[in-house]
């Protein structure tokens, strides 16, 4: 788990003088974060520098000429030259190579997990990127000709040039999704990199874009038989390659990836794996009885923990503190907790389940709305009629089977990815009725919609299903699950692997049919066929649910866990940040009307307040 950061002055300007450029890299190196046991590595050249923080043996760093290389992750040349001079002179000098070759044109020959830097100093020239799922991050800032890059937006503020000015509307982003979604982040002229994006600053201008898209075929042929066998294969063969050579475990939560995971690690591991899992002593939320069913029918060694509310309440601060900006997914917590129990018991790597929904089309979501886009395929007239009949139905007439008929129409009107958002907690209350004016002032509200507009109009395909996927690789995985993950194991202090994103599986995806992701409202149509014989029963006919953390009801039943709550949003309400009616009258609806749905939003702002607690540099300007 090694991280990047670093800067190229453009022109005739430097941002940081001579003397102080070891002091400044080291700063940011500081700000990267990582696991244990890590040292920091720098280079610094005539108008520039580079450091990594990296364990022993894992560091990529470069310096060659004018050239500055720094490499972070598990990255592979396509290219067999390129693989033979990684081999033999390192992974940097064979970038400095391909660099000089052939240019920002050497992406389209790079796979795996990665972000990298090439400054070339002489050129004033300089070029990011990061993979193709964006399990790897790297955030930058240009100021002036110059450009300041690192793997946390926290390393970014630490070059003197950058300033930690909070962003007011990142503030709102992060309130409607829970995050802030890239390409923004929590300070103020700081961008995130979107998975397979680059950046390429040349002559003082910043240069954005995609080095690779998922290849979607929307009507491939249909050869089930064929798919099948080199699924399985792929499986495997993707399993076996993030085992390595580590102390490996497994999250389980009894779902169908995590479980696909769990039963290949048997596979291909020669012997009981080690899988662990998380309860919760509440009604709805405790999938433990799943995880049992996976554990035992793959002979896994496994391992089991409850989450308490004092286990909560105690992982709060930290969970807040080691996130770069505020980080809202509450499943954190019991994630963390998760892991902590594997490093506990030996283990240095995890194998997550995370991507399956989004590349064979798992999420609800999908087949959710394919109920309202069939609205649209009907003929014009009739549309039309049911329009003039519901639409506009007055609620004193919109009753019964009315008032669902007016509301699928004015839900169907609605186009997509917008269509989303319907019961997103920010539309139905209003921004401007959360937050106070010093802070509205300047939101665009529309952002948000904005961001994940271009994602969905950006897809390869004209399939529903397929578009919707790719605006989740994005959203729901780089922007939240990956990160949440990733960085719950780096505080646990351990490495984690995705092997279900693997790319050999997500070029394999893409080329299916779309009608092999969701047919006739059944998620994930292809995957739990192919693997009826593997998976348990059980799993493959259990809906979806996850690390899902009872927050909402542990709030009202926990002294400790209601004060920290109460507390954090008290103080939000005294920096300025949210209206003071706005925060009585959710804790009220939390207690009064439906406590799970009402202590999303609490967590939210809790873990806003918890975040800014524990970055006093981060400044909220007046």
């Amino acid at each position: 788990m090694n991280k990047i950061c670093g800067w190229l002055d453009g022109g005739n300007a430097s941002t940081v003088a001579a003397p102080e450029r070891e002091q400044v890299i080291g700063r940011m190196a500081h700000r990267l974060g990582g696991l244990s046991g890590s040292t920091v590595q720098s280079r610094v050249g005539q108008s520039g520098a580079v450091g990594v923080r990296s364990l022993p043996g894992h560091i990529e760093l470069g310096k060659d000429g004018d050239l500055l290389i720094a490499l972070a992750g598990q990255p592979r040349w396509s290219d067999a030259d390129l693989a033979a001079r990684a081999a033999h002179t390192g992974f940097a000098q064979s970038l400095a190579h391909a660099w000089r070759e052939r240019g920002s044109a050497l992406l389209s020959a790079l796979h795996g997990r990665f972000s990298l830097a090439v400054l070339d100093c002489a050129r004033g020239e300089a070029l990011l990127a990061i993979d193709r799922v964006g399990a790897e991050e790297l955030c930058f800032a240009q100021r002036g000709g110059s450009l300041v890059f690192g793997a946390t937006a926290d390393a970014v503020t630490a070059h003197p040039a950058v300033r930690p000015d909070i962003d007011p509307q990142s503030l709102h982003d992060y309130l409607y999704c829970h995050m802030v979604p890239a390409p923004a982040t929590i300070y103020r002229g700081v961008s995130k990199l979107l998975p397979a994006q680059f950046v390429h600053l040349r002559k003082g201008a910043l240069e954005t874009g995609f080095y690779w898209s998922m290849p979607y075929v929307d009507d491939g042929p249909d050869d089930y038989p064929r798919y099948a066998a080199e699924f399985r294969h792929l499986l495997e063969e993707s399993v076996r390659d993030a085992t390595g050579s580590s102390q490996v475990g497994a999250f389980l939560s009894g779902g169908t990836d995590s479980s696909t995971v769990a039963g290949m690690l048997a596979r291909t591991g020669g012997s009981r794996p080690h899988t662990y899992s998380i309860g919760f002593d509440a009604e709805g939320f405790d999938e433990m009885e799943f995880a049992r069913i996976a554990a035992n029918h793959f002979g896994c060694t496994a391992h089991e923990y409850y989450v308490t509310p004092a286990d909560v309440a105690a992982a709060i601060p930290k969970v807040a503190a080691i996130y770069d900006e505020p980080f809202g997914n509450a499943s954190a917590v019991p994630t963390y907790l998760c892991a902590r129990m594997a490093r506990a018991d030996g283990r240095t790597r995890m194998l997550a389940g995370d991507g399956g929904d989004e590349i064979f089309g798992g999420n609800a979501r999908y087949a959710d709305q394919e109920v309202f886009e069939r609205y649209g395929r009907l003929p014009a007239p009739l549309r039309m009629l049911l329009d003039g009949v519901f639409g506009h139905l007055p609620d004193a007439l919109a009753v019964g089977v009315l008032r669902k008929g007016r509301n699928y129409v004015q839900r169907a009107n609605i186009p997509l990815p917008d269509r989303m958002e319907v019961f997103n907690h920010v539309e139905r209350e209003g921004a401007a009725n959360m937050l106070t004016p010093r802070i509205m002032k300047g939101v665009d509200t529309d952002r948000p919609r904005a961001i994940a507009r271009e994602v969905y109009g950006r897809t390869r395909s004209s399939a529903m299903v397929n578009r919707m996927m790719h605006l989740d690789l994005k959203q729901t995985l780089a922007d939240s699950d990956l990160r949440k993950v990733s960085r719950m194991c780096e505080l646990a202090d351990i490495e984690v692997q995705y092997p279900l994103l693997d790319e050999r599986l997500m070029d394999f995806s893409a080329l299916l049919p779309a009608s092999y992701k969701v047919r006739d409202g059944q998620l994930r149509w292809f995957f739990k066929d192919a693997l009826k014989d593997f998976l348990p029963q059980a799993t493959i006919t259990k809906s979806k649910h996850g690390f899902g953390l009872p927050f909402g009801l542990w709030m009202q039943q926990d002294a400790t866990l209601g004060r920290l709550a109460t507390g954090s949003l008290d103080a939000l309400v005294q920096r300025g940040v949210v209206q003071p009616d706005f925060v009585r009258q959710l804790l009220e609806r939390h207690r009064s009307e439906h406590a799970s749905y009402y202590g999303v939003m609490i967590w939210v702002l809790m873990m806003l307040e918890q975040w800014l607690q524990a970055h006093p540099d981060a400044r909220l300007e007046s």
